[in-house]
């Protein structure tokens, strides 16, 4: 069974999770910085089979856009310019960057690891995954 990825995009880094093949499990990926986001998706699709890509869309309480709307919409137009047979999803991102810093809080880390924003961003996207497979 294909995988299910979840992206979520910044201005400087992106954080990656993916299910596991039976789409049971969402795990962290990695963050990698944002200009290398479409050449990494292209190695990962050529070894992983992948058939959805969730992204988190950015909005405020009032669900407006914020400053990081454009910005995700014009990287959601690259990838479907680069995977045009990838379905692609938005999901509201809301929370994940504030549930991630609490997982954190909750798993010990450290304050200095907690500063760790490419971590933080992993957790978002993993974070985003599981409540995407938990609403299905």
């Amino acid at each position: 069974m294909p995988r299910i990825l979840s992206i979520d995009y910044g201005l400087k880094r992106t954080g990656l999770a993916v299910t596991d093949p039976l789409q049971i499990i969402a795990t962290g990926l990695t963050t990698i910085e944002s200009k290398q986001a479409i050449p990494f998706l292209k190695d990962y699709f050529s070894k992983e089979p992948v058939e959805l890509i969730i992204i988190g869309e950015p909005k405020n309480w009032d669900d407006s856009d914020t400053h990081a709307t454009p910005l995700v919409e014009k990287f959601i137009k690259e990838l479907q310019k680069n995977f045009p047979a990838m379905p692609i999803k938005k999901v509201d991102e809301r929370f994940t960057s504030k549930m991630a810093k609490d997982a954190m809080l909750e798993m010990g880390l450290k304050k200095m690891q907690r500063r760790n924003k490419a971590l933080v961003d992993e957790i978002a996207a993993t974070i985003m995954l599981q409540e995407y497979m938990r609403s299905l």
